[in-house]
């Protein structure tokens, strides 16, 4: 499924299917000034997007050969190439830097090294160039498979897990998982993923509606994350684990979508995760745009000239980055449009409603988590009892170690005989409470996400302004060059 190759020196993972996070490094004997102009070329970078470490940027290739002449050690390979890969959309050029950078502290203290992330593809990839002798100690580094997968490869997968980024395929399944958890599959061992994502499922195939999933979740022994994703963990774990992150299917939006509708059509492929559709609008002839329309109507136009290559200006480092956030300014005027919002007066009205709807959303959030915390006591011991049922039984045959298990469960069900409210209206409480709250939580992501939409209209509208006008300057300069 998966294998080490060797290739001139270098090992580096074979990739079998989509683009992820995937780490190589290729071992070179030629000039260290190529490998260094390859990496830092206009073309693909710029000023932002690169590092030095241990060394001075205009002086690194100088500074590597003096380190090489000191020791002696000019012979043999020259410098070494670490590529880092990720999946399109899954990382942003400073979040690719930043992890380049924590990777070459961390595994190449004392080399000098240069580090400069490309963004002229369609995926991000950092590129590593560093002195193969250490300039502190003058030793010689070596890369072998042994080395690629317990330091390189270990490294690189553990600071992509913790920024929250997939890592490696599991094979023609297309999901990615982390190589540890590879390793476990392999062997045929379970892993927390794998569990969590069964229990999902099992949720799902079961659940009425949202706040009954989150109930059967909880039921099943998972604590639940409500944030901007959701996460879950068993009880004694550290972290959450957001399964959302792998398979869209498991946002909560994926889920609404797989109660409401088919999971195993869904899982097909034959039906999107989706939690509605959009509904049927008769043909209008657009209007004439003004205002923040207007000008994002026309960005946008010269940023698709751009990306083209139809516009003659040469393609600066500031104008990629611009390309690179066209999405983004696509959603922001899908966002005006849908709004109505013209005008800075169009813009202030819509943050005074939508601070309002959101206060509102707020208040009756509060209110039902005051009603959450009074029952959490019985809600708890309502999930212990679901979760415990098991060792109990173990315990009961006789088996050892489930004394605390079989202990805690006697206890919560004390609890819940006690408290005069039968067992089944107390979970349709809950599940009708987790619902509603479930609801305002989306409710309460989106309107913020307005907000913030709307900050960042006002804020890159001026820079807009300014693009515009510098680029189209020096689109006349260009043709009147070309006509004398």
């Amino acid at each position: 499924m998966r294998a080490a190759s060797k290739r001139g020196g270098s090992y580096f993972l074979r990739r079998e299917a989509a683009q992820i996070a995937v780490t190589k490094i290729l071992a070179r004997k030629g000039p260290l000034a190529d490998g260094v102009g390859y990496i830092l070329n206009e073309e693909k970078t710029d000023a932002l997007l690169t590092i030095h470490l241990n060394c001075d940027p205009g002086r690194e290739v100088r500074e590597m050969l003096d380190t090489k002449q000191a020791y002696g050690k000019k012979e043999g390979v020259q410098y070494y190439h670490v590529i880092q890969s990720f999946k399109p959309g899954e990382v942003t050029p400073e979040l690719a830097l930043e992890i380049a950078r924590e990777f070459a502290e961390e595994h190449l203290p004392g080399f000098e090294a240069v580090i400069a992330v490309h963004v002229d593809r369609e995926h991000i990839h950092a590129h590593t160039i560093f002195n193969s002798v250490n300039a502190e100690t003058g030793r010689k580094y070596h890369s072998n498979a042994r080395s690629y997968y317990s330091q390189i490869r270990a490294t690189s997968d553990r600071l992509c897990r913790e920024h929250g980024l997939s890592v490696i395929m599991e094979g023609a399944s297309s999901k990615a998982v982390s190589y540890i958890e590879w390793l476990r599959q392999s062997k045929g061992q379970p892993t927390f993923r794998s569990m969590l994502e069964a229990d999902l499922r099992t949720a799902i195939e079961d659940a009425n509606d949202l706040g009954h999933f989150f109930m059967l979740m909880e039921h099943m022994g998972w604590e639940i994350n409500h944030g901007n994703r959701l996460g879950f963990r068993l009880r004694g774990q550290d972290r959450f684990m957001i399964p959302g992150r792998k398979n869209p299917m498991f946002t909560e939006d994926g889920i609404l979508a797989a109660i409401q509708g088919n999971l195993s059509a869904i899982e097909a492929g034959q039906r999107l995760p989706s939690a509605y559709r959009v509904p049927y609008r008769p043909y209008k002839k657009h209007p004439k745009y003004t205002g923040f329309l207007a000008l994002y109507v026309h960005y946008l136009y010269v940023l698709g000239k751009i990306e083209k290559r139809q516009y003659p200006p040469r393609m600066t480092p500031q104008l990629r980055k611009e390309v690179i956030r066209f999405e983004r300014c696509r959603e922001q005027f899908a966002f005006l449009r849908e709004n109505g919002i013209a005008t800075q007066e169009d813009m202030t009205a819509f943050q005074a409603r939508t601070e309002d709807t959101l206060t509102g959303l707020m208040k009756r959030r509060t209110i039902l988590n005051v009603r959450k915390k009074k029952r959490r006591a019985l809600y708890d011991a309502l999930a212990d009892v679901e979760a415990l049922a098991e060792a109990k039984r173990l315990y009961d045959e006789g088996l050892s170690g489930m004394e605390a298990e079989a202990a805690r469960y006697t206890d919560v069900s004390a609890l819940l005989d006690s408290c005069g409210i039968p067992r089944d209206r107390l979970a349709a409480e809950k599940v009708e409470l987790y619902r509603q709250l479930a609801e305002l939580n989306r409710s309460i992501r989106a309107e913020r996400k307005k907000l913030g939409l709307c900050k960042e209209v006002m804020e890159r509208a001026p820079k807009m302004k300014q693009s515009i006008e510098k680029i189209e300057m020096k689109e006349v300069s260009h043709d009147e060059h070309r006509r004398r």
